[in-house]
């Protein structure tokens, strides 16, 4: 395949000693979404991703890599990932590692943590290193700024502390609220909340349930949860179940509440309708 990328450097603003060089793969909706930040904050980014986006790019100021093999001969301090959940492994063990000219920070940024932790610390190079996180918010939640919005890490394997530093910075400048947790407790607390609202809302779809004249604020929320989750994609919601391992256990809990729920109405009924 002919190489083929912008040539286009970053415009930014005031760039200093803290700027970083971060190399983005996957440019998909939610790595566009984060580098708009990036740029503002004086960062130098190159993408790169299955899909040609260098239109995008060259309007962004960035560059653009169609061959990963010069991607990675970049010279990034950050190698940040952007697929999604069930293309991660296919991805990075495709990457040429052996192009890699110093050792870089590789970072996820998906639903889960121990899926792609275990992952990072299997195939990359045992000098670089490993930085999992999760930004709880996307292009709709974060549109006004990512003041108090909440961003988990955890530092999985790092020797370099001063660009861990640097790229834990961009998401604390904006005012996140910075959560430094191990992967496994992300999964353990992910599964019970998001992974929940997710099939909820998923069976809120399939029920087809649509607002009605008389409402409550209750069956409001209800529907907020349905619209919500119904703009992410159903292979988003196979990913938080096929890959935490804590899913499985949340899924035969909400099973077996609405069973319990169930049998209790059904035998407070039988008590009304024959009270003998």
């Amino acid at each position: 395949m002919i190489s083929k990328r912008s040539n286009h450097k970053s415009t930014m603003s005031s760039p200093s000693d803290n700027s970083l060089k971060i190399g983005i793969i996957g440019f998909g909706p939610f790595a566009q979404f984060l580098v708009k930040t990036m740029i503002k904050q004086g960062h130098f980014i190159r993408a790169t991703s299955r899909s040609d986006y260098t239109d995008l790019c060259n309007q962004l100021g960035i560059s653009f890599f169609r061959d990963m093999n010069e991607f990675f001969e970049s010279d990034n301090d950050v190698i940040l990932m952007c697929t999604s959940i069930l293309s991660l492994a296919q991805v990075i063990k495709s990457l040429p590692l052996n192009c890699l000219k110093q050792p870089a920070l590789f970072v996820d940024v998906l639903s889960v943590k121990e899926y792609p932790r275990d992952l990072m610390l299997q195939v990359l190079p045992h000098d670089s290193d490993v930085l999992c996180t999760h930004p709880m918010f996307g292009p709709e939640s974060g549109r006004d700024g990512w003041n108090d919005l909440s961003f988990m890490f955890d530092k999985v394997r790092i020797r370099n502390e001063t660009i861990c530093s640097r790229f834990l910075q961009i998401f604390a400048s904006e005012g996140c609220k910075m959560m430094e947790m191990t992967c496994e407790e992300h999964d353990r607390l992910s599964s019970r909340s998001q992974f929940l609202t997710h099939t909820i809302g998923r069976v809120l779809a399939e029920m087809e349930i649509e607002p009605t004249p008389i409402d409550t604020k209750g069956f409001q929320k209800l529907i907020e949860v349905k619209e919500s989750t119904s703009r992410d994609s159903f292979d988003l919601f196979s990913g938080l179940f096929i890959h935490n391992r804590f899913a499985k256990q949340q899924l035969r809990n909400l099973e077996l509440a609405f069973e319990t729920i169930k049998e209790q109405l059904i035998k407070r009924m039988n008590e009304e309708l024959d009270p003998s």
